[in-house]
């Protein structure tokens, strides 16, 4: 592991122990929320095992062996992350989310661990592009609570939300 990851993991570590109410010592285990939707960050195997860069590969079980917790992972979709972070039905979320100012006044973040870019896919020789003007009057299918159901509403885009990006 990198000096720099292995700093940004510390970081994220420090973040989520801190914020709880209790003192580290006390903690046995982190419950982590994930939208098993998001392959390769994190997905689902036929069996049911999650799987993914967030669970198991690196970040989530090397943060919880970083504090010496157990790991349980909460499924859970999308747009419901930042409820059930305020409602507390897990401590932390480990799906990735872009930081809006709209989020930060209602919950935290760590620094960005990795930056993911956003893609239009449309069908080829659609003369679809990605810009406001070029999507305005179009019909166009994004996964409900992101940043680019926000971007797109505004910009007189017909959006057809889903819950997940399957």
């Amino acid at each position: 592991m990198s000096v720099k990851k292995f700093a940004s993991l510390a970081l994220a570590a420090a973040l989520v122990v801190s914020s709880f109410s209790v003192h580290a010592r006390d903690i046995t285990q982190v419950r982590f929320a994930v939208d098993p939707s998001y392959p390769p960050f994190e997905s689902k195997q036929p069996d049911g095992k999650l799987v993914g860069f967030d669970v198991d590969v690196d970040l989530g079980n090397a943060l919880c062996e970083q504090m010496k917790v157990k790991c349980v992972w909460v499924e859970n979709v999308f747009d419901g992350m930042i409820p059930g972070l305020k409602a507390r039905k897990f401590d932390a979320v480990l799906s990735d989310m872009g930081i809006t100012e709209e989020r930060l006044k209602q919950i935290d973040f760590t620094v960005p661990l990795y930056d993911t870019h956003a893609q239009l896919v449309a069908r080829a020789g659609s003369g679809i592009l990605s810009t406001p003007e070029g999507l305005k009057g179009k019909r166009v299918g994004v996964e409900q609570g992101t940043v680019q159901e926000r971007y797109a509403k505004p910009h007189g885009v017909s959006v057809v939300a889903y819950s997940d990006q399957e």
